[in-house]
């Protein structure tokens, strides 16, 4: 079985050549997750002024107001994987002391109410709420990525089986280790992949242009000079259209973006003797943000990367928090994705026991340390100081910001 399709304004081709078992033996091994049937979509805007409604939500935040005359009630924020619903319960026999310590304790609830619509805008009026406990599906209440989770996962570990050795053990140990997670984990909290699926579906686009500029093109200078050529293309027709439409509110994505591309380049010049390492750098993408794991929380994540990580830590506290909408560990923060991702892939090593050189330990650290590029950008380092490192802040620039022109996320 053979997938041909393409990438980054249809200049990069994509070849996912396998067998109809291979892919099979795959999501065995690595299943995608449960998606949410259409039928168990809760969407306010298609309901009707009066409906009586049940529905699972997850609750965003709340407030104790009070009527004009000087009655408390609750305004509420929920949201759904579809978007945020307003809510609102009245103080109904003492409705609302009864609620505050359930809305402050607990994220996810069972609610019923009706449906209400004022000046064109649907909300709803809650007469009970029942707290869920126990484990739910992230996906019936978070956005998530609308591409097909299973093809996904057939690419990405496409390309890990081509790794020679260490680097497919490396990879494919993670991956046996943290799938689960990184299989429905957000790749950021706002600006890009800001969604369930969201850090498998930039990694996917990470290797995308590395095979690009590595497998697919014979001089990797050349490739990279290509794809800022395309991003060049696109900026222009970005401001074309703004000229057009000064009134339309459609960012433009690669404002501010050639000159770094080409500083960049100039960079990769001096390592213009060097050999980019492809395995390496395929393995390194695949760490590059692995610690995202670790960094956001979200309904539905697990504790288990960090008990990974520190398995003789006690974590009850920590494993009691409220988990609602995706945001920033509370814990996780204090370190960040990038040095996570260098603990990872040295755990990953040490209890695998995966014979590797230091040197090329230290290579993939460097990648992970270096990918955002700069400093002032969150990089663990000056500046890039190998090919690999180069290419790695390369590929990870343009995908964060192509998928902010895409239409399908």
């Amino acid at each position: 079985m053979t997938n041909t399709q393409s990438y980054f304004y249809n200049i990069i081709p994509v070849h996912i050549n396998i067998s109809e078992y291979q892919r099979e033996q795959i999501l065995l091994q690595f299943p995608a997750p449960e998606l949410p049937s259409g039928e168990s979509r809760f969407l306010i805007d298609q309901e009707t002024h009066g409906n009586r409604v049940r529905t699972r939500l997850l609750l965003n935040d709340f407030t104790v107001q009070r009527t004009k005359t000087n009655k408390e009630f609750l305004k509420m924020r929920f949201s759904n994987n579809a978007g945020n619903i307003n809510a609102k319960m009245w103080d109904n026999q003492g409705a609302v002391e009864r609620s505050i310590p359930l809305l402050e304790q607990h994220a996810v609830f069972d609610i019923e109410g009706k449906v209400e619509e004022f000046n064109g805008y649907k909300s709803l009026t809650i007469d009970s709420l029942t707290p869920v406990e126990g484990e739910v599906n992230p996906f019936a209440l978070l956005p998530y990525t609308e591409q097909n989770i299973e093809d996904l996962t057939v690419e990405l570990f496409s390309y890990l089986h081509e790794l020679g050795t260490p680097y497919q053990e490396i990879a494919l140990s993670a991956m046996q280790h943290f799938w689960e997670q990184f299989s429905i984990r957000p790749a950021a909290k706002g600006y890009h992949h800001n969604y369930l699926g969201g850090l498998l579906k930039h990694t996917v686009g990470l290797m995308r242009f590395a095979r690009y500029i590595l497998r697919f093109e014979e001089n990797h200078y050349k490739a990279t000079m290509k794809l800022i050529q395309v991003v060049e293309k696109a900026h222009k027709n970005e401001l074309w259209a703004k000229i057009q439409a000064p009134d339309d509110v459609q960012q433009l994505v690669w404002k501010n973006t050639i000159d770094h591309l080409y500083n960049m380049l100039h960079g990769m010049m001096q390592y213009k003797d060097s050999t980019p390492n492809y395995d390496l750098l395929m393995t390194s993408i695949l760490f590059h943000d692995i610690g995202k794991l670790l960094e956001y929380d979200h309904a539905g994540k697990t504790d288990d990367t960090l008990k990974f990580l520190y398995p003789t830590a006690t974590i009850d506290g920590y494993g009691n928090r409220k988990q609602a909408g995706i945001t920033m560990d509370e814990l996780g923060v204090m370190i960040g994705h990038i040095p996570y991702g260098v603990l990872i892939l040295s755990k990953i090593i040490e209890k695998e026991e995966i014979q590797i050189s230091v040197d090329a330990i230290h290579h993939m650290s460097h990648c992970i340390l270096c990918h955002h590029g700069l400093p002032e950008w969150g990089s663990a380092v000056k500046s890039p100081g190998s090919i690999e490192g180069y290419l790695i802040h390369i590929v990870d620039y343009l995908d964060s910001r192509y998928e902010n022109t895409e239409t399908v996320k």
